[in-house]
């Protein structure tokens, strides 16, 4: 896959990557621990005995943990994936800072043997709605305007979108949405770096920002998004979006085609059928 010119690029890769070597996910790995728990259990749903499973994954010391047999990939805009190596694909916690989300779905699914999983997590759109609400309020009133802070974050509807586009068979999208509270604004930046998800867009203020913008943001985070049972705690919500299909096989369940079927559903209901062309047509105009 060609590298993107730097214009059409949504994310700056080498900050993300120190920000990814800075992370502490042993301080606050705790939505890592939960989307690794969620595709365990999903794993366990599928009843198959995986044998060759890939991990697409910027942290392997955490990720190794859930398939310690698998390959572990780095999530390159190009991964390292040979084409039908694999049964089952983990792309985990990355494909949100993906310039080409949709790529990255091929070239998983190019990287699978017919019949084999795709399984995705990654952070979605409603994660971090409290503070992206704070920080524009706090720029109008500070700076005067907008600049790109918090990664956009695509919603659940796109993601499920991009199996399709991946040509991905079954395709099923579903969230987890968690809130988290926190002292304040500021505890809440400091897990954000601890989890390596500080702001690393390729469009970002280059100029380190005022601290008066932090100091407003962080009070208009307290008044409008206050935790219940407050105690002067903040919440924070995050939402995990879980993607799954397999790669195409014949084998696989496939719609009826229009027309196919064999039964009446008046018949299954126990209703009777009627002739809709019967009925009176009614207009605005009609009581």
């Amino acid at each position: 896959m060609p590298d993107m010119p730097n214009h059409n690029r949504l994310v700056d890769r080498p900050r993300l990557e120190r920000a990814r070597a800075r992370a502490r996910l042993d301080v606050a790995g705790f939505l890592h621990d939960e989307a690794m728990a969620e595709l365990q259990e999903r794993l366990i749903d599928v009843n198959r005995r995986f044998t060759s499973p890939a991990i697409v994954t910027a942290f392997p010391g955490v990720w190794k943990a859930l398939l310690p047999e698998a390959r572990l990939v780095a999530p390159d805009e190009v991964l390292d994936l040979e084409p039908g190596a694999h049964d089952l694909v983990i792309h985990a916690m990355a494909l949100h800072w993906a310039d080409d989300p949709v790529g990255q779905i091929v070239q998983c699914r190019r990287a699978l043997r017919p019949d084999g999983l795709f399984l995705s997590v990654a952070f979605g759109g409603e994660t971090l709605v409290e503070l992206r609400q704070a920080l524009a309020l706090a720029e109008t009133e500070v700076l005067g305007g907008l600049s790109p802070r918090v990664a956009p974050m695509a919603e659940i509807r796109d993601m499920g979108a991009l199996l399709q586009r991946a040509g991905l068979s079954l395709p099923v999208a579903d969230r987890l949405p968690r809130t988290v509270t926190y002292a304040d604004a500021f505890a809440l930046m400091a897990d954000l770096r601890a989890m390596g998800e500080t702001n690393a867009l390729a469009d970002r203020h280059r100029v380190p920002a005022r601290r008066a913008l932090f100091h407003r943001m962080a009070e208009i985070y307290a008044a409008r998004f206050p935790a219940k049972g407050g105690q002067g705690r903040i919440r924070a919500t995050f939402e995990l979006i879980f993607l799954s299909g397999w790669s195409p096989h014949e084998s696989q369940q496939k719609p009826l085609r229009p027309g196919s079927a064999k039964a009446r559903l008046a018949a299954a209901l126990g209703t009777s059928e009627f002739d809709e062309t019967a009925l009176p047509v009614l207009h605005p105009t009609d009581d």
